[in-house]
């Protein structure tokens, strides 16, 4: 169970390093390929002087398109730094306008990148606002000598709305696949902590009850050592043999192959109840219960039983039997056992099976455990 999770974790860390690591920052940086369309568009357009001026505005933006790639792939990015490098880029933009004329559209591709990676369809008034300003200003600007058509049938405006489309599905799918992982991780981490309350709750009902007669024949024996040694011999031995099947229980249950079954629990009750000094009033056979119901059964009665030699402080305890129902009686203090993992355990249990549990003090003394499971199980819990 633990490998599973750290497996699962390990996954989640491959799915951010492709967000945010070397793989995610390439695939920032192959667009970039593009600016030769522009600076091709400077050198025919600008000359002198202004081709430097727009070669230097292309590098300043190329620059700021790289640091907002290293920013973000590295995790460090802020909304702060975020619009920072937006309005730098836009500027820029605008500022490359006048020496590579049209093309210089082509530096909305990278700013539709950038706002559909981080609003998604959202971004989708930006996208249009860049396709049309793509076709109208330049037809508008006359020195550009653009008609409508010529504008129309460059590149520029088909692959703004091309590579938001591409963007978006390319973001979706990182998103989706880091966003599967963290659910499997979370799924594998609650399974292992169901994994440890099974445990706990197991190793609970059998210790518990494994320990408590343990220490009942212990007491027994040591009172019995004065006047009546063979007896107390006897004792020892049970206590020795009630000690090994302890550690086969808990080994069992460590392992998730639980052998628990509603005969050899009666069988074990009745010994837990006459080393407590309890009259025992059980069941001798098991047959008239649900065979669905057999291993439930066997867990109420190792519950219910314990609880009675620890808490009750009774001189009778009866267990009443039917297919679907089980019902244990004392005629103890009445006082509910110690809020605990016992009884939570067991309703676990219970509910698991779809039935109920009923538990409180009798009139004018004792306690009722009594378990209803409402419909036959297909399978053992």
């Amino acid at each position: 169970m633990a490998a599973s999770v750290a497996g699962e974790r390990e996954r989640v860390a491959g799915q951010r390093l492709t967000l945010r690591g070397w793989r995610g920052a390439i695939v920032v940086f192959v667009p970039l390929v593009y600016v030769i369309y522009v600076g091709a568009a400077v050198g025919q357009f600008s000359h002198g002087a202004a081709a430097v001026g727009g070669f230097a505005v292309l590098a300043a933006f190329c620059g700021c398109y790289i640091a907002f790639a290293v920013v973000e792939s590295s995790g460090r990015g802020t909304a702060w730094s975020f619009w920072l490098l937006c309005s730098l880029m836009s500027g820029l933009f605008a500022a490359e306008l006048p020496f590579a004329h049209a093309a210089g559209f082509v530096l909305c591709l990278y700013l539709t990148m950038i706002a559909v990676g981080r609003f998604g369809a959202r971004a989708a008034p930006v996208v249009i606002a860049f396709t049309v300003a793509a076709i109208a200003v330049p037809v508008a600007v006359g020195p550009w000598h653009d008609s409508l058509g010529s504008a129309i049938s460059n590149f520029t405006p088909i692959a703004i709305p091309v590579v938001a489309v591409v963007t978006y599905a390319v973001a979706r799918s990182l998103r989706g696949a880091l966003e599967l992982a963290e659910a499997r991780a979370a799924l594998a981490s609650m399974a292992a902590e169901n994994e440890r309350n099974r445990i706990a709750r197991d190793l609970h009902d059998l210790l518990g009850h494994s320990l408590t007669t343990i220490t009942l024949k212990a007491a027994l024996a040591r009172r019995l050592s004065e006047h009546d040694p063979k007896r107390a011999a006897k004792e020892i031995e049970a206590v020795e043999d009630l000690s090994r099947q302890a550690l086969s229980e808990v080994r069992a249950a460590v392992s998730s192959y639980r052998d628990v079954t509603l005969a050899a629990e009666l069988a074990r009750g009745r010994e837990l109840l006459r080393a407590s000094g309890v009259t025992a009033d059980l069941p001798t056979a098991t047959d008239v219960v649900d065979v669905a119901n057999q291993e439930l059964f066997g867990w109420v009665v190792r519950e219910g039983l314990t609880n009675v030699a620890r808490h009750a402080q009774a001189t009778r305890c009866s267990v009443r039997l039917s297919p679907s129902e089980i019902e244990i009686r004392d005629d103890g203090n009445g006082a509910p056992a110690a809020d605990g993992n016992g009884l939570a355990g067991l309703k676990e249990r219970v509910g698991a099976a779809g039935g109920t549990v009923e538990a409180g003090p009798l009139r004018p003394r004792g306690w009722r455990l009594r378990v209803v499971v409402d419909r036959p199980l297909a399978t053992a819990p």
